[in-house]
């Protein structure tokens, strides 16, 4: 009953108290995206200090986690887009060339053909099947229709299934 008179929350204390809430969630959908824990960790805390310096242009209070999640994923989608831009370094397996051979990546590790996706694919991946959101709630996330988010992860998942097989082929190449 100590709570019938106390005021309401201000618009400050619920921003607050939804990124304390939320932080285990946002470093695993982070961490899913980028597929980096250490990466995650610094994305969400930028994500919830640009969220706190944002907090005034946040609407409705009710509408908070799907504002957060909105500005981390695009942070995340500049991180990956940052990733795609800057030169790739390969390592060198010494035994290549010298007879014996590699013992392949085991055929259920998706993160190399995940990481031949889009910015955005590897997001609506990550919206879908790390955080298991359903269509309608990417599609309030993404403030998109959710016949856009089922045609998106349609083709998305067609494109998964093209990078696994060049993923594959290419394994078959270095046999």
């Amino acid at each position: 009953m100590a709570n019938e008179g106390a005021p309401p929350l201000t618009a400050d204390e619920a921003i607050r108290r939804m990124l304390l809430t939320r932080v285990d969630d946002a470093f695993r959908l982070a961490a899913f995206i980028l597929g980096d824990a250490v990466a995650a960790e610094d994305l969400v805390q930028e994500a919830a200090l640009l969220a706190w310096d944002r907090r005034r242009s946040l609407r409705d209070a009710r509408a908070a986690d799907g504002w957060f999640t909105q500005i981390l994923v695009n942070l995340c989608r500049d991180e990956l887009r940052r990733r795609a831009r800057r030169p790739r370094l390969v390592a060198l397996d010494p035994a290549v060339g010298h007879g014996t051979a590699t013992t392949p990546a085991p055929a259920s590790d998706l993160a190399p053909a995940i990481a031949r996706l889009t910015a955005d694919e590897q997001t609506l991946l990550a919206l879908r099947f790390g955080r298991q959101l359903t269509i309608p709630e990417i599609a309030g996330q993404l403030d998109i229709p959710e016949g856009t988010v089922k045609s998106r992860l349609h083709a998305t998942l067609q494109h998964l299934r093209a990078a696994v097989d060049a993923e594959r082929r290419a394994e078959e190449r270095v046999r």
